[in-house]
């Protein structure tokens, strides 16, 4: 999010201008039939069970899911076939229309992103020196909405500069900021992997005595997120089809000497905060506050996909044609996730989940699932 400076005054408010009238939002929605959702038939929909449930906890309570999740609650662990005829019950499926589209009409993109497990320590060594921070006292949230109600859910970051607000530091300047001592909640043993924490948006860290914390997404410093794989491919330095995790991690590792520049070409910071790690079978909590399950996990853009929707996902395995086609949930958000048609698949935990998420970019399709006879959600 581009930070909006705003001058702060003693006098009176400005004058706000007249609203503009909305503009008409093209279709991002189309109905499709059942039969129009590759491998619904075939996909274990129970597995995408527990994490629906999780999530209609936290939705019951409004209007539009008050009647599919009072009834999900009803259903114990219900099989493929179960679940299956619960959801044509309760919901219908629209297709999450993408124009111009990644290779084909309505196709999106699918990355994918899991929970890293660093190696850290409370205090810097010469191993452990890269800082990850939590959420430094001087930055500002600024509700736009009070100012402006036509900006309802617009919220701008930045830091005070005498009686300005101003954008708050990039990832370059934040070394600067006198605030930022004191905040570090452990060091990482890489600038690389500490980036990729921020990236991934929560983490674990094993520290020297043995015990591992989770780090959670706290706050992002109100930059936009810029992609370091773009920036080589940009400078000529890979081809886009190299610009995979693995690419870039050996891309670097051949040229130490511009680490620093290639990861302050992404702006924006992420802020932490240290969470126990109680149970190492469950994930991380995503930006719907409901712990992620691996496989059955998406982040997706809010303004198309509200959080906590079943979403049918047909693309394909990373680097792979062979097809990928579930029944997932959109609990999660992320500053590269944008636009209609494009999801980020959380893989879980551990190697494997690095391997796959580190290659996987993806054409998929989408079905957004909606309580039946409510309106659609606007975009």
């Amino acid at each position: 999010m581009s930070v909006v400076l705003v001058a702060c005054s003693s006098g009176p408010p400005p004058k706000r201008p007249t609203p503009r009238p909305t503009p008409v939002t093209p279709l991002r929605y189309q109905r499709a039939d059942w039969s129009a959702l590759p491998g619904w038939n075939a996909d274990n929909v129970q597995d995408a069970w527990p994490a629906f449930i999780a999530s209609c906890r936290a939705l019951r309570f409004r209007t539009e899911w008050t009647q599919p999740c009072t009834a999900a609650q009803g259903l114990t662990a219900p099989d493929a076939n179960a679940a299956r005829s619960f959801f044509r019950q309760y919901f219908d499926p629209y297709q999450v229309t993408s124009s111009p589209g990644y290779g084909g009409p309505n196709t999106g993109l699918v990355t994918g992103y899991y929970e890293p497990l660093l190696y850290g320590s409370r205090t810097p060594t010469a191993r452990f020196s890269a800082p990850v921070y939590a959420t430094p006292p001087d930055l500002l949230i600024v509700d736009l909405a009070s100012l402006y109600p036509e900006l309802k859910g617009k919220r701008v970051r930045g830091r005070l500069d005498g009686n300005r607000v101003v954008p708050y530091y990039t990832r370059a300047e934040l070394p600067t900021d006198a605030a930022i001592r004191g905040k570090e909640i452990v060091y990482i043993d890489g600038a690389l992997d500490a980036f990729m924490l921020q990236v991934q948006g929560s983490g674990r860290v094993q520290l020297p005595t043995g015990e591992t914390i989770r780090l959670q997404y706290a706050d992002q410093n109100g930059h936009p997120f810029r992609s370091i794989g773009r920036y080589l491919v940009d400078k000529g330095e890979m081809t886009l089809d190299q610009a995979s995790m693995p690419g870039i991690r050996a891309w670097l590792a051949a040229n130490p000497a511009r680490l620093g520049e290639v990861l302050n070409a992404n702006p924006s910071v992420v802020f932490f905060t240290e969470a126990p790690l109680d149970d190492p079978n469950i994930g991380p909590k995503g930006a719907q506050g409901i712990a992620l399950t691996a496989g059955r996990s998406i982040a997706v853009d809010p303004a198309f996909v509200p959080l906590g929707s079943p979403v049918f996902l047909a693309t394909t395995y990373p680097a792979s044609s062979a097809p990928l086609q579930r029944l997932v949930v959109a609990q999660d958000t992320g500053g590269a996730i944008a636009g209609a048609a494009r999801a980020d698949f959380f893989w879980g935990t551990g190697p494997q989940a690095l391997e796959q998420a580190g290659k996987m970019r993806q054409p998929g399709l989408m079905w957004l699932l909606w309580p039946k006879n409510v309106p659609l959600p606007a975009s």
